[in-house]
């Protein structure tokens, strides 16, 4: 008879989960350790419940920790949309319901392919851990890709600062999240094995799958000492602004004068004469800078910002809205301006360098089929984009090529890919977190941010309205950032690298074969196994 499991338990488990994807309150170092804790207590009840169990086991665990990792979409909601508040927890609510599904699937696959397996034999435990490593896996890879995708707070991002970050430069955050299952179940698996053994003795042959484990660990540590790119050009010095503009008073007609301003102003700032600094190559400004559709901005504003430019002797990169060049077509953008753009151009879209989100946020930038129903409780404004196209020309700057990407576009790993094979040499994400308040989301998204540095061996340029703003090295470590809901710049020298590293040039297929290809053999496997004879 199986054991059932008291929900208090994956509830508290998939809690201090959700503290695992950024520090605060959890320091760094604990991240991964408490991650692989919560995951291996998680594979334990897979390895031992019916799979109707194991299910439910998985779901408490995935609505828990979703609800406590993205409470911040409530202050969106409600703070900002002016949905009332009990609508917007309510849909918070079911939103993690959907998203615990997936853990949920993880759990009742392991749970039902692991039926009549020996769960004591060393070699046996290496599969229960191999097997759970690819169900957990595969069920994020579908949370990534399943209805346009949302892989916030996928298993790897808590393992940024670990050893195990180093996978990424092979198999990236999907292979580094089944690296990280893989542990977690071996210990799970050793451990559940041990407690059924009559013999107390540890021999090394029980521990083959710890002894596994640790390997990975460190052949993780080691290929972070690895880069498969080369500096590429000459080093370039870049201005990061970060205006903290409240979203409430962002889009205030009253204030667009003043928020123009602001920005100029900052990005103006001449560099420190004490330490004679060299003046910025780059202004980069964030997402949405320019709070209107393109059309809708003075011809001044536009001739303010290539002023800037001739008399910083720079090149600017900021977020705008635009329309145009065709017809009817909006997009959320970041355009080049340099001296030799035109104001009446920019106003129709047309710019020295541009690059459209692709990647478009269901509800703020497009409106699911059979949703507008939800859009029309709130008032959020700059909505229904065009995606623009995935294969888009990085910009050049000096002897560097930069690629944009905007918001939450960054947390799609495999999409910025085709960029960097382009050549980019440096990734740039600009991004408009003021939505969120000073929450953990700022947090968050710096960690997956890193991680797409490691992934591809890029340096990042981060341009946000309320942070996290700041650079990172292509090995994943911060250069420099700024605190937080406070206004200013940041002056960063950074060296942009070239080649591809495994992961850049396969992106997620490996990871897609192999947990498929393992899934499908224990299948086959699940109906070829006789049942246990009850005696």
């Amino acid at each position: 008879m199986q054991a059932r499991t008291n929900p208090f338990w994956p509830a508290l488990c998939g809690a201090i989960c959700a503290f695992t994807f950024a520090p605060d309150p959890l320091p760094d170092w604990a991240l991964a350790w408490v991650q692989i804790v919560t995951l291996a207590v998680l594979a334990h009840w897979s390895f031992t419940r019916t799979a109707r169990q194991a299910a439910l086991t998985g779901l408490i665990f995935g609505i828990v920790l979703f609800v406590v990792g993205l409470y911040w979409l409530t202050i969106s909601m409600h703070v900002y949309g002016q949905m009332a508040l009990p609508l917007a927890w309510l849909a918070l609510l079911l939103f993690c319901l959907y998203l615990a599904l997936y853990p949920a699937l993880a759990c009742w696959a392991t749970a039902w392919l692991l039926k009549n397996n020996d769960k004591t034999n060393p070699f046996s435990l290496i599969w229960l851990a191999t097997v759970w490593a690819s169900a957990w896996t595969a069920a994020e890879l579908l949370r990534g890709t399943m209805f346009t995708g949302f892989p916030w707070l996928s298993t790897a991002y808590g393992q940024t600062d670990s050893w195990l970050a180093g996978w990424s430069v092979m198999i990236g955050a999907p292979g580094t999240t089944w690296i990280t299952a893989w542990i977690a179940g071996a210990v799970a698996a050793t451990l559940s094995a041990e407690a059924k053994q009559k013999d107390s003795s540890f021999t090394p042959k029980r521990g083959m799958a710890l002894a596994l484990a640790i390997i990975l660990a460190f052949a993780g540590a080691t290929l972070q000492q690895t880069s498969f790119t080369e500096p590429a050009g000459e080093p370039l010095t870049a201005r990061l602004i970060q205006g903290n503009i409240d979203q409430g008073i962002k889009f205030d007609g009253d204030r667009f004068e003043q928020t123009h301003q602001h920005h100029i102003n900052l990005a103006r700032h001449q560099a420190d004469t004490i330490s004679k600094a060299p003046k910025p190559e780059l202004i980069l400004l964030p997402e949405t800078v320019i709070p209107r559709l393109s059309h809708q901005v003075p011809i001044q504003h536009w001739q303010d910002w290539i002023d800037l430019a001739e008399n910083e002797q720079t090149e600017l990169m900021l977020g705008a809205a635009l329309y145009g060049p065709e017809p009817a077509r909006y997009t959320n953008s970041v355009i080049a301006i340099d001296v030799t753009a035109n104001p009446a151009s920019l106003a129709q879209g047309v710019a020295p360098s541009r690059y459209d989100k692709q990647h478009l946020v269901p509800f703020g930038e497009f409106v699911p089929t059979g949703f507008r129903w939800f859009i029309d409780l709130m008032r959020i404004p700059l909505g229904d984009f065009t995606a623009g196209d995935p294969q888009q020309t990085p910009f050049s700057v000096k002897s560097q090529l930069i690629a944009p990407n905007i918001c939450y576009e960054d947390i799609f790993g495999h999409e910025l890919l085709p960029a960097v094979r382009q050549g980019a040499t440096i990734l740039a994400n600009f991004s408009n977190l003021g939505w969120f308040g000073d929450s953990s989301a700022l947090r968050q998204h710096w960690q997956m941010a890193r991680f797409r540095s490691m992934e591809t061996r890029r340096p990042t340029l981060r341009a946000t309205n309320t942070g996290m703003t700041g650079a990172i090295d292509p090995a994943g470590r911060t250069i420099a950032v700024l605190p937080s809901m406070a206004a200013g710049y940041v002056d960063v020298q950074v060296q942009g690298h070239h080649g591809l590293t495994p992961y850049t040039r396969w992106g997620n297929y490996p990871v897609w074969v192999l947990t498929w290809g393992i899934l499908g053999v224990a299948i086959i496997r699940r109906y070829r196994r006789p049942a246990p004879i009850l005696k």
